[in-house]
């Protein structure tokens, strides 16, 4: 028996229609993120894995919906989707084969089903989003949009019963990590004509729109990135304490979700300039490392947990 199949069976997914529709759904993770697959068969319990692979798969769709074809596609998309997806949650039942494994992981842990409804919520807003003018929008965006998005995979590592405390922990950690996306990815969110990092905040450099979009490798442009990284950093470090808010299985995939950050920002700040081009990526000696040791701290809670320690 392969450990998904064992995953399955843990997670009490017994029914072969239902196996095979959250197996197609890992084939999608693994696709576009194959690290959330790694992470989730090596880091966490085999009962949790499937409906964080079910949450993620969910996030995947939503988001090609919102992202793909004019605004105008993307906005009937999104309303259809929104419609479809709460009339299943509302009849707990639906016959579409990419909703099965979420219903049935809500009710495997009932906290996702208003985690989903607060995203479904928030998406659309995403829709128009084309920047920000002051941080403020900015801090708006992620309580609107980023932190909802977050907690339909992050509420599946909390606590069970009130989350608020861990709440609180995750927007702080989805603060640190937007953040860095937007640094990381600001050649590709200029080429599709968003501005991510707050026109106030340009000002405040002695830049303009047009340095970031002509790829003006200048030193106030370098100041400016390194200065987004600088409160990356320092937000990445008070997110930290989010590790000590869950369950003790899960703290080793919190762990790693916070390391890949780290290293993401180390390696986006080793050249600055070349973020007006490219995104940056930790190092795989340096990823492998951080899956290995957070693997290693896994498996001997699994194993103090078979001895009843």
């Amino acid at each position: 028996m392969s450990r998904w199949e064992r995953a399955l069976d843990a997670a009490g997914v017994q029914d072969p229609t239902l196996r095979a529709d959250y197996g197609r759904q890992r084939q999608q993770v693994t696709r576009y993120k194959r690290e959330v697959t790694l992470a989730a068969a090596l880091l966490l319990p085999d009962r949790t894995a499937p409906h964080v692979i079910a949450a993620a798969a969910f996030m995947h769709r939503t988001d090609t919906l919102l992202d793909s074809g004019p605004l105008a596609q993307r906005r009937a998309a999104a309303t259809r989707w929104q419609r479809q997806v709460t009339e299943s949650l509302a009849a707990d039942r639906t016959d579409d084969p990419e909703l099965r494994p979420l219903l049935n992981s809500v009710h495997a842990h009932p906290v996702l089903r208003d985690r989903v409804l607060d995203f479904l919520a928030a998406a659309e807003a995403d829709l128009d989003f084309t920047g920000f003018a002051t941080e403020q929008d900015y801090q708006a965006y992620v309580d609107g949009y980023s932190l909802p998005g977050f907690m339909v995979v992050a509420a599946l590592l909390g606590p069970d019963g009130d989350q608020s405390a861990y709440r609180a922990g995750c927007r702080t950690f989805i603060d640190a990590s937007q953040r860095l996306d937007f640094v990381n990815d600001l050649a590709e969110d200029l080429a599709d004509g968003r501005l991510t990092i707050p026109e106030q905040t340009l000002t405040t450099h002695g830049l303009t729109r047009a340095d970031l979009e002509q790829a003006r490798d200048l030193p106030a442009v370098r100041a400016l990135l390194g200065a987004q990284l600088d409160l990356v950093d320092r937000t990445l470090a008070e997110a930290g304490a989010v590790v000590d808010l869950v369950p003790a299985v899960h703290r080793p995939m919190v762990r790693c979700m916070v390391g890949v950050d780290e290293l993401t920002s180390a390696a986006a700040r080793a050249d600055l300039g070349a973020l007006l081009r490219r995104s940056a990526s930790p190092s795989k000696p340096a990823a492998l490392r951080l899956l290995g040791r957070e693997y290693l701290r896994a498996r001997r809670l699994r194993e103090r947990r078979l001895r009843g320690v």
